[in-house]
């Protein structure tokens, strides 16, 4: 059976980016891989296995364009109420949290964030199909 390792995201700075995934999610660098043109770098933390891959173009100024296909990164929490809280103190700027109920039972709860690069990150109540 095929085991998800990792997702990829390019990123225009990366200690800003650096920054806004450990403080967010606790993501550090387990990893990373140095060339000419572009640098590697795969974060993750104590409770995954699943990495994030940030690839950083040298030289590269603009801001990428993400179109109109990029979806979103999820992560799953203990406690979304005090998560939430933690965001919005620690300046991430997160959006208003969501009770998603489509046939009147709530059947999720989440919020979301942007990081410095505008990908969106959906962040969820653990439990459920959502651990």
């Amino acid at each position: 059976m095929a085991k998800a390792i990792h997702s990829m995201i390019r990123v225009l700075e990366e200690h800003r980016s650096l920054s806004f995934y450990e403080k967010a999610f606790g993501l550090t660098v387990a990893d990373r891989l140095d060339f000419p043109d572009f640098t590697l770098i795969y974060l993750r933390n104590s409770d995954s296995g699943f990495e994030l891959e940030l690839t950083v173009n040298k030289g590269r100024t603009e801001p990428y364009d993400l179109g109109d296909g990029y979806g979103h990164l999820a992560f799953s929490v203990d406690d979304l109420d005090s998560e939430h809280a933690r965001f919005e103190a620690a300046g991430l700027n997160p959006r208003k949290l969501i009770d998603f109920a489509p046939a009147g039972d709530v059947i999720a709860r989440f919020f979301f964030v942007a990081d410095p690069d505008g990908y969106q990150i959906e962040v969820l109540q653990r439990g459920g199909r959502y651990e």
